[in-house]
């Protein structure tokens, strides 16, 4: 029997050298004819089918998603047997995950029914526009069988493979925190639209310094979000959600974001809304987000000249008058081309425009210091579905942060912090500041102490701010009621401003 396996080894060894020959030295008229009887042959002598998964597919040549689930699944149930394997580490340097190396095989085996991978690596030399011979590097797992299993292996195993492979990248999975390039970067064939670095980022809503009743409304909020898939399906709408988080800076907009990517196991994509070159580009950006993620624009109020977009007519032509008497020079052809030209029409649809049902399970989130200045359209209910204020520390998120730094729940002191808190605003960033120790000498006492001085310094400052706004809003509505009396006696309000006349009987004497 071996030494029957053994010629026929030969014998086929063979006819794949005369094949090879003939396919390089024949006519492709005669190629064409042979080679549909010489495949009947071959599938007499040879019973197997392959099917090829290939790493980059589509236009854009991305990472196809069933290959990185063929991946995983892999390198959890199919590499006990491979002689050769690739080491990664991942999850803080605490795991290892090994891989089939490149041109190595396994066997699997599903239902009784025996199937074999290779992870097959490509590389082919082609010509480019400069006549410089460049190396191209693809990469592909084949999958063989035999032909008499292929009902079952197209039908339940493949689904079988990407169902696993998905579960166990979900476990190994790192978060991700994306940022924009630039678009005079962008390369269209190899999607360097978005860079990343790994998430490590602590928060968690456990530390964050925000009253427990909110925090548990946001939790239970982003819970209900992310099991809503058929939900949403049901009533005809986008898997997606909108927040707003406003707030003075210091408030704990950003942690706040950091927490809900760790709550949920999601990616962060934070957008760069100055680099980006038109609402053209905008959608792209979109288009290359994953599933699974938190879309970030952090103050939108600053990020482009959105707001005001809607004025009347009149008032744009007052404007266009006034920009006309202004003999400023006109700015660089160059630099006009280099700033963006998204628009908040193009914003709008990039919220909830078609564009924004590409994919699913995706949260957009916009932060501002200054809610009122944004366009009413903007964060209306739709788009920007929940509004969260970050408002100045209270007594209850003060204990949080005084369990983070001090490791304390209660003490001798709180009484009159907190007595000042009510009296006071301070953010919850400031508070921490004072809290956190400076020396390794520093007791919990001292640091207490030292937060309740600054507490009660912020206090005296916010009193002297206070009287003295009393005191311009009086002088300027003096002024005011000055310079009405005087335009009723014919002296102009230059005059009276550059005098100082601020009594109204000298002024109207004068």
């Amino acid at each position: 029997m071996a030494e029957m396996m053994t010629q026929l080894g030969s014998a086929f060894a063979g006819m794949m050298f005369i094949w090879a020959i003939f396919r390089d030295h024949f006519p492709y008229q005669i190629r064409g004819f042979i080679e549909r009887y010489f495949h009947r042959l071959m599938n007499l002598v040879y019973p197997y089918i392959q099917i090829t998964f290939p790493e980059l597919t589509g236009e854009r040549m991305k990472r196809s998603e069933a290959y990185s689930r063929i991946e995983s699944y892999l390198s959890a149930n199919s590499t006990k047997h491979a002689k050769r394997l690739k080491a990664d580490v991942v999850k803080d340097s605490q795991s290892l995950i090994l891989s089939m190396d490149d041109q190595e095989e396994v066997a699997d085996e599903y239902n009784g029914i025996k199937l074999w991978w290779v992870a097959v690596k490509h590389i082919s030399q082609s010509q480019s526009f400069s006549y410089r011979a460049t190396s191209e590097e693809r990469r592909f797992y084949k999958l063989t069988f035999h032909k008499r299993d292929r009902e079952i292996i197209t039908g339940s195993y493949i689904d079988h493979v990407l169902r696993e492979g998905k579960a166990i990248a979900a476990k190994n999975r790192e978060r991700k925190l994306f940022t924009n390039n630039p678009s005079n970067n962008w390369d269209y064939y190899k999607a360097t639209k978005w860079s990343h670095v790994i998430f490590e980022h602590p928060a968690s809503f456990d530390t964050l310094a925000m009253e427990g009743k909110k925090k548990e409304e946001i939790k239970k909020d982003l819970i209900k979000f992310s099991q809503s898939k058929d939900y949403y399906a049901k009533i005809g709408k986008a898997w997606k959600r909108g927040y707003l988080l406003y707030g003075p800076p210091g408030t704990g907009k950003s942690t706040m974001i950091a927490a809900m990517a760790n709550f949920l196991n999601y990616d962060i994509y934070d957008l760069e809304l100055t680099t980006v070159k038109d609402n053209t580009d905008l959608r792209r950006l979109l288009i290359e987000t994953k599933n699974k993620s938190i879309i970030v624009i952090e103050d939108i109020d600053c990020s482009l000249d959105l707001t005001g977009q809607r004025k009347k007519k009149k008032e744009k032509k007052k404007d266009e008058n006034e920009e006309n008497k202004d003999q400023t020079p006109q700015k660089p052809k160059e630099e006009e081309e280099s700033k963006s030209k998204v628009t908040l029409s193009g914003l709008l649809n990039f919220i909830d425009g078609l564009w924004s049902a590409c994919g699913g399970e995706k949260i957009i989130i916009f932060t501002t210091n200054f809610v009122d200045r944004l366009d009413p359209a903007l964060i209306r209910t739709g788009r920007m579905d929940k509004h969260i204020e970050m408002s100045y520390c209270c007594f209850e998120a003060f204990k949080v942060l005084a369990k983070n730094y001090l490791d304390i729940e209660s003490h001798d002191l709180f009484d009159t912090i907190a007595r000042l808190l009510k009296e006071t605003d301070m953010t919850p960033a400031d508070v921490a500041e004072n809290l956190m120790p400076k020396s390794l000498d520093d007791e919990v006492e001292i640091c207490l102490n030292r937060f309740i001085k600054a507490l009660e310094l912020a206090k005296e400052e916010a009193r002297k701010k206070s009287e003295e706004e009393a005191r311009l809003k009086a002088e300027n509505e003096r002024l005011a009621s000055v310079q009405e009396d005087v335009k009723e006696n014919g002296v102009a309000v230059k005059e009276v401003k550059e005098n100082g006349f601020l009594d109204k009987k000298e002024s109207v004497k004068e």
